[in-house]
């Protein structure tokens, strides 16, 4: 029996986007009422250029942190980095449980098995058509389908009505594993009415119909038909299940083994593999060590590194600094993928690092979206007919395409909420208001450092990039230097050919020093400042760069 959510109430619903506006990625939304709280999703997003050395970049959830007492639990539509990948972190600040569908389950196990928190988090697995109930929420998960399998929509049942959260997801009929997504179970909740709609925007800009993932596996028999004297190798995300079964379904047809190269791509297939997802026919996987147990043509290699990450398995074969597995001319190689914005460069870089190999590189044609173009997000509105309009999931260029199909279906301009990250949107059954902001940021993943690295650490990584470093050192005997000055650069000069610019520098470095000590200056902490301020004065009139100075006074 459904547990009833009771109305006639005058207070109000809170919802915080905490992340995953104005970008791509790092996903988490609070839903408050009264002295509840519900999060949906908790992703992270990954580095941009200028973040030097920033491995991952995570949600600030201090307003979670702030209100623990109210926080009962997280929501997690999918199972794609995005929306699952800052959980371990955020769960060791605020331990609640988590409710997914089995899939994303079993690769959330697999996240927080790497951090030891398995026997500290709570977890339960949900099916399609079933609630989560915690006392002002019901929250139901609804099938959709997505570019991961056990994608959901979340209708999120309040005291002042329902709420519509639909993930990513597009409309396929043809999925290659399970249903169709469960448009019926949309239309009744239309048919209840639905206060809003928060709806993916990724593909706003997008005329038309996203086409069905099954149309790829077309695609890749016509490739292995094609290249039957080649080794073939597929670069795809690894949580792409639905790819890396077709893929597999192509080799089994023309008789090729399989490979699979990437930590990730093996963890996820191990995963679906053991939970169903994935039904790999007998001896068809074999280790890479086999591989010349066979001859090329009757291999296929399933990699990671199709964004062309530094450290992925296609990015050091194209290197040549894979140990295993060596490109050449007999290798046909296949970005089934689009580069993510920013990841443009990167994904060129290696094209052209394996076409200078001889491979043959193919990267048209042979990937599909998982997102919802402007004929389905239509489609969606259609079906639910919500008040209220709240796009989701993108930049602000995809939150205004979205705003613009919303327009074109009637909903009134002043129902449509485009929000920022921190916005605190209020709801009854008749309004909605923004009505203020929460503390909303983004915390530097660096190593093992979690929040160590800020805005601070990246002007100083940025300027050591771009303009290097001085180090002046002395040596004090009191207030008297018995050695030095001396100077040292990294990343600044060619030190053989820039002597003269050096022995200049040290002369005014010792000129400020008698200087402070003609004058009684004798507080380290302002000599310093001096010495950095003459020095960056003098080098920028000689180089016209700033490169960082850092003066190191050692006392006898």
């Amino acid at each position: 029996m459904r547990k009833k959510i009771e109305n006639g109430t005058k207070s109000r619903l809170k919802i915080i986007p905490l992340g995953g506006l104005e970008l791509i990625g790092m996903n988490i939304t609070a839903f408050e009422y009264e002295d509840s709280i519900i999060v949906v999703d908790c992703g992270l997003s990954f580095p941009e250029e200028d973040m030097l050395g920033i491995d991952l970049v995570i949600p600030d959830i201090t307003y979670l942190k702030e209100n623990i007492e109210k926080v009962k639990a997280i929501i997690i539509t999918h199972g794609h980095e995005d929306h699952i990948g800052a959980l371990p972190y955020v769960l060791k600040e605020i331990n609640i449980p988590i409710y997914a569908t089995k899939l994303t389950m079993g690769i959330i196990e697999h996240r927080l098995q790497e951090h030891k928190l398995m026997d500290k988090t709570k977890r339960k697995i949900l099916k399609f058509g079933e609630a989560m109930d915690c006392k002002h929420f019901r929250v139901e998960f609804i099938k959709t389908n997505h570019s991961i399998v056990d994608a959901a929509a979340l209708a999120i049942h309040t005291p002042v009505g329902i709420i519509v959260h639909t993930g990513d997801f597009k409309v396929d009929y043809t999925p290659v594993f399970g249903d169709a997504i469960d448009l019926q179970r949309f239309a009744e909740l239309g048919r209840k009415g639905v206060l809003a709609l928060m709806c993916d925007s990724t593909n706003a800009e997008r005329p038309g119909f996203t086409q069905s993932e099954r149309t790829v596996g077309f695609t890749f028999d016509q490739i292995f038909e094609e290249h039957k004297d080649t080794r073939i190798l597929i670069a795809t995300f690894a949580s792409n299940v639905d790819r890396v079964q077709q893929i597999i379904n192509s080799a089994e047809k023309f008789g090729r083994k399989v490979v699979v190269e990437g930590r990730s791509m093996v963890n996820v297939i191990e995963t679906a593999t053991t939970l169903g997802y994935l039904q790999i026919p007998a001896n068809t996987l074999i280790d890479v060590e086999q591989l010349k147990d066979y001859p090329v043509e009757r291999t296929v290699i399933i990699t990671t590194g199709s964004q062309g990450e530094s450290m992925a398995a296609l990015s050091r074969m194209a290197g040549d600094m894979h140990r295993k597995i060596s490109i050449g001319p007999k290798d046909t190689v296949i970005f089934s993928s689009h580069p993510i914005p920013g990841n443009e460069k990167a994904v060129t870089h290696v094209i052209n690092d394996l076409l200078r190999k001889g491979a043959d590189v193919i990267f048209q044609d042979v990937h599909v979206s998982g997102h919802a173009c402007q004929e389905e997000i239509k489609l969606m509105y259609t079906l639910l007919s919500p008040k209220f309009a709240i796009p989701i999931h993108g930049e602000y260029k995809h939150l205004i395409a979205h705003a613009k199909i919303v327009k074109q279906l009637g909903i009134d301009k002043k129902n449509v909420f485009i929000l920022q990250s921190g916005d605190v949107l209020e709801l009854s059954h008749d309004d909605a208001v923004v009505t203020g902001k929460v503390p909303v940021g983004t915390i530097f993943v660096d190593g093992l450092g979690v929040g160590d690295v800020g805005n601070v650490v990246l002007r100083d990584r940025r300027i050591l990039s771009e303009d290097g470093i001085i180090i002046v050192i002395a040596t004090l005997e009191g207030d008297q230097v018995i050695a030095g000055p001396e100077i040292v650069s990294r990343g600044f000069v060619y030190v053989r050919e820039a002597d003269a610019l050096l022995d200049e520098a040290r002369e005014l470095v010792r000129e400020t020093l008698e200087r402070c000590e003609r004058k009684n200056i004798t507080d380290w902490g302002r000599i310093k400042n001096l010495i950095r301020d003459n020095l960056s004065e003098f080098v920028w009139k000689k180089t016209k760069r700033r490169p960082m100075i850092l003066p190191i006074f050692m006392e006898v």
